[in-house]
């Protein structure tokens, strides 16, 4: 069975994106480029929905390390109104129900599959108990009436094992947890 990690960047207070902030918050840093590349590393399929899929393949198009990486990663889309042939190469179109196409493909041979933003699809991972890892990012900020993108609210209590903590650039907060 390949193990599913659920990867999400939020603040303090849950939020994935804020009004008037660009990528990281704005907290980048050596340490977080090179998580960054290394979690493109083709050695994980990247599963994502529809509108997370649209945002990156239209970012990726340039030549820098990053944007090479995500060309090269097999990805997989969930979706039910996208339709073959995609055009991000190395990515496949998974149909249907998302919890039973994400289960057959946690079956399938390959390697293991972690998902980039696509917060309403992690959210139905966690429902259907199919996240076998979720990494939080956090970043040291409360957005409150900016924040976008609510994570938490509508999740049911999840209770959650806690793997590792690693502190990256000396301010962000990387949390590993299984569900317990």
């Amino acid at each position: 069975m390949r193990e599913l990690t659920a990867d999400l960047f939020l603040s303090l207070d849950g939020f994935a994106a804020a009004r008037g902030y660009g990528a990281y918050f704005g907290y980048d840093g050596p340490e977080l480029d090179t998580w960054v590349r290394h979690n493109f590393d083709p050695g994980y399929e990247i599963l994502m929905g529809r509108v997370t899929y649209r945002a990156l393949a239209a970012h990726s198009s340039g030549e820098d390390e990053v944007s090479r990486l995500m060309r090269a990663a097999p990805k997989a889309v969930i979706s039910n109104t996208l339709r073959e042939p995609l055009t991000w190469a190395n990515t496949r179109l998974l149909d249907g129900a998302a919890d039973s196409a994400i289960a057959s493909m946690k079956r399938e041979a390959g390697p293991p599959i972690r998902t980039i933003g696509s917060l309403d699809l992690v959210r139905s991972l966690l429902r259907q108990d199919l996240v076998d890892r979720l990494r939080i990012l956090v970043f040291p900020l409360i957005l409150a009436d900016a924040g976008l993108e609510p994570f938490y609210e509508t999740l049911p209590t999840t209770r959650l094992e806690l793997l590792d903590t690693t502190v990256l650039d000396g301010r962000l907060l990387l949390h590993e947890y299984r569900p317990a």
